[in-house]
């Protein structure tokens, strides 16, 4: 039987094991718990603002220095269908004895194959984490969540051949010819889905399938390429396949957002903006609908200069509706610009707009953003007292902002105004709420909380997850953090690249290297891409134990990939191969750098 099955009558017992955290009362009483103090009998907590009943007067709040900054809640990771795991049977020692924060999240389920069984050495217990706060519990992956209906068998061949061949001239194409592949759109993607972090070896395949009689790139598979191109800052190349496209009839909207992403991302702002000629030489006929599609791009960039440019340019060619507004201001919100989106706010209503829920959320974050928090408690007294009422968003802003401060007590006071409100807590809300209790080392309320989501029928996602894992490997725990890791996989919530690195990168820090590596077995085996990051922990971890010449050959291979080479000292890596007799190695390494346009010296730092 699998470890994880529990019993019903179990699961109870273990859900019982802290009797403070009952029903609906929770958030009352983890308030009370974080005061110190008995859980209260009655309701919320006291009203520290009332509200003022008169109009905001947004410029007056609009005129001074802003130094702080305020980063967005995670949005939800798609849920996936669960699928076997090597790391199931993982660690079953440690396993004997359960932590009631896993046990949250208990169900039952049936056994699963293992590759990595009786490889742990100790046994650690859930209980603390480390009170420095973090920003964010980890980027979401970009890669987008389709059905597919491609064989996931054959799938598995082509990226196996493609693995294992890429770097060796013309093979790997020799070899898929005479693999009898039957090509299809989405089995085209999903190959670039697994290479999504390896440019070249997605370009080969993309430019193979591209050749092959009876098959033909459509915007989907054209649209997909682009975006590895984008992200690895390949604009000479991404920008020729969005010609091919145009001369093929097959761009799309999708098409020039991922360009003008790409162009942001890297801060050229000329090239960004000059997109948008792009769509008028090849006739691309845009409304109002794609003209705040552009301008969101380079808002979420943090270029809002170039936004308002854009704006300006375009304001005789389109009619302007109250998303165009919504998008500007948050634009300037997010570089922390109150002046301009003040302004943006002004001319919202003087052009007959009147502010909704979303646009008062945007302003509330701006204001928290720049370090005005009573201002943000104003504008939030005002939404309760004249409309639009404060939504789940309003609360998930406020009760982030105030657990990165470590105010646990406000943050909790925030959530009880959301429960009597009507409003239902969403996962951001528990999320954010978990890390900040977690960060302060306070896990039985952690628990509280998970009940609470289960309570309310909140499904735990995967930034929900990670942030447990987070607050495991901060405290160098990586046993518990695979734990919960199997808990993730168990509930369907696929792992992002992020919640691997975070394990693999703690088993290196205690020196757990058989671990670690098996960390990153796994990732593989799941079709997971290593990003830069996976590949600069783990050559870390293998220089840290001695392997040397292992760590090189992964250098290798990110540069056969066409990745960003990690800082190193390479002459480290040259003493190392000379006492081993191999000094050729490192000169043959600098020659692939040197070929790949990388230079050794500036990889060293």
């Amino acid at each position: 039987m699998s470890v994880f099955v529990r019993s019903s009558s179990r699961r109870r017992s273990i859900l019982s094991e802290s009797d403070v955290y009952l029903h609906r009362s929770s958030a009352a009483e983890i308030r009370g718990a974080c005061e110190g103090r008995s859980p209260p009998g009655g309701g919320g907590g006291q009203q520290g603002f009332g509200a003022t009943g008169g109009s905001l007067p947004l410029p007056g709040l609009l005129n001074s220095a802003l130094d702080c900054s305020l980063h967005r809640s995670h949005g939800q990771i798609p849920f996936l269908l669960p699928h076997p795991t090597s790391l199931f049977t993982l660690q079953e020692q440690m396993l004997a004895s359960s932590s009631s924060v896993i046990s949250a999240f208990s169900i039952s389920t049936k056994p699963c194959g293992h590759l990595l069984a009786n490889r742990v050495n100790s046994h650690r217990r859930f209980s603390s984490v480390s009170e420095e706060e973090e920003d964010g519990v980890g980027e979401n992956e970009d890669v987008s969540v389709v059905s597919s209906s491609a064989d996931p068998e054959e799938v598995d061949r082509v990226c196996k051949v493609i693995d294992e061949l890429f770097a060796l001239d013309r093979n790997m194409e020799a070899v898929l010819d005479e693999c009898g592949v039957e090509l299809s759109h989405d089995l085209v993607v999903d190959v670039l889905k697994r290479f999504h972090h390896a440019r070249k070896p997605a370009f080969r395949f993309f430019c193979w399938a591209g050749e092959k009689p009876g098959f033909q790139h459509d915007s989907r598979t054209y649209n997909f390429m682009m975006s590895i191109l984008g992200k690895t800052r390949q604009f000479e190349t991404m920008v020729s396949l969005l010609e091919e496209m145009g001369v093929k009839g097959l761009l799309t909207m999708e098409t020039f957002v991922i360009a003008i992403k790409a162009f942001a991302a890297a801060k050229e702002r000329k090239k960004a903006v000059g997109i948008f000629e792009l769509m008028k030489y090849y006739n691309f006929k845009y409304g109002v609908d794609t003209v705040n599609c552009l301008l969101d791009s380079l808002g979420r960039a943090k270029l809002g200069k170039e936004m308002q440019v854009l704006f300006d340019r375009l304001k005789g060619e389109f009619t302007p509706n109250l998303q165009t507004y919504a998008v500007l201001l948050d634009g300037w919100c997010r570089v922390k610009n109150l002046l301009e989106a003040g302004r943006v706010w002004n001319e919202m209503i003087d052009k007959g707009f009147e502010p909704d829920v979303v646009t008062h959320n945007i302003m509330l974050g701006g204001l928290l953003r720049s370090h005005k928090r009573s201002d943000a408690i104003k504008l939030y007294e005002i939404m309760k007292a004249k409309g639009p009422s404060p939504n789940v968003r309003s609360y998930s802003i406020l009760i982030q902002n105030f657990c990165k401060q470590k105010q646990m007590k406000e943050a909790i006071r925030f959530f009880d105004e959301m429960h009597e409100s009507g409003c239902q807590p969403s996962v951001v809300v528990y999320t954010n709420l978990i890390t900040g209790f977690g960060n302060q080392n306070k896990m039985d309320i952690v628990h509280g909380l998970l009940k609470a989501m289960k309570e309310d029928g909140c499904t735990p996602d995967g930034v929900t997850y990670n942030a447990l894992i987070k607050l495991m490997t901060r405290q160098r725990m990586p046993d518990d953090a695979v734990r919960i890791y199997k808990k993730m996989i168990q509930n369907g919530v696929e792992p992002s690249i992020h919640t691997y690195v975070m394990i693999m990168k703690s088993y290196f820090q205690t020196r757990n290297y058989d671990m670690g590596r098996a960390v990153w077995e796994e990732m593989i085996e799941k079709g997971c891409c290593p990003d830069d990051n996976a590949y600069t922990v783990l050559i870390g971890g293998l220089i840290c134990q001695g392997r040397t010449g292992e760590a090189c050959k992964f250098l290798e291979e990110m540069i056969e990939k066409g990745m960003k080479i990690p800082q190193l000292d390479f002459n480290k890596f040259a003493a190392d191969f000379s006492r081993a007799g191999k000094p050729d190695i490192l000169v043959e390494m600098a020659r692939k750098m040197k070929l790949a346009g990388l230079n050794m010296a500036e990889a060293s730092g």
